[in-house]
């Protein structure tokens, strides 16, 4: 069967001694989510990249995604359910610490509206963990567990485990292949969007990459004013 994982990481891409890029080199039919601005979180084109890799992947695609990379792979996989066969989502941040242009800034009048409305809330239609610790200084557990249950992710708590990089000791991560593998070894060789297209409505012009790809358009050139 062909299938491609892909690597999706956060802010400022993951360096050498990051655990997606150790995961890189333990998997076949792997590749790294390429033409992202890693040092600006621009929510709809971040997504619009993974959605464009999953699109061209060979067979079906395993999303690894961390810290911000998660909220783009769960916005392009909502886009994408009859093509997307799971979802490994690590520390995924509280969608409210960014706005659709960026990181939020809370002294700026034009930055008060976060991105939690722009994030699925209701289940991606795909299987999928959701990986979190309980000092995670971009999200509070509770946030976390609120989020995987809103997308239907089976939720795993790993402890005082920071926010789950280089700087909380999770370079090479056993666990996290092995959570990959299971995941993996759950596949049915049916992805569940493609019971029936007709089921999934958060595709399309109203899909959620759609709508915050509008939103990001639609304010940019106001947004770009005011910051200057």
């Amino acid at each position: 069967m062909l299938q491609t994982t892909l690597i999706v990481p956060g802010l400022n891409n993951s360096g050498a001694g990051h655990w997606q890029t150790w995961l890189e080199e333990q998997l076949p039919d792997v590749r790294r989510v390429r033409h992202i601005d890693w040092d600006v979180p621009v929510l709809a084109r971040w997504a619009t990249e993974v959605r464009r890799e999953i699109d061209e992947a060979a067979g079906v695609v395993w999303l690894v995604a961390h810290s911000y990379g998660c909220l783009a792979s769960v916005v392009a996989a909502a886009d994408r359910p009859e093509r997307v066969a799971g979802l490994l989502l690590v520390a995924p941040p509280e969608p409210d610490r960014f706005t659709a242009f960026g990181l939020r800034d809370p002294r700026d009048v034009a930055c008060r509206s976060g991105l939690a409305e722009w994030i699925p809330a209701s289940p991606i239609g795909v299987p999928s963990m959701v990986v979190a610790s309980r000092d995670d200084p971009w999200a509070s557990i509770e946030q976390t567990a609120h989020w995987a249950d809103c997308w239907g992710s089976l939720f795993i708590d790993i402890g005082l485990a920071g926010h789950i990089n280089i700087e909380s000791g999770h370079g090479p991560w056993p666990q996290g292949l092995a959570l990959l593998n299971a995941l993996r070894d759950s596949y049915t060789g049916l992805p569940l969007g493609s019971i029936d297209d007709g089921k999934v409505t958060n595709r399309g012009k109203r899909g959620a990459l759609a709508r915050l790809r509008h939103r990001t358009r639609f304010n940019w050139d106001v947004f770009t004013e005011l910051s200057h």
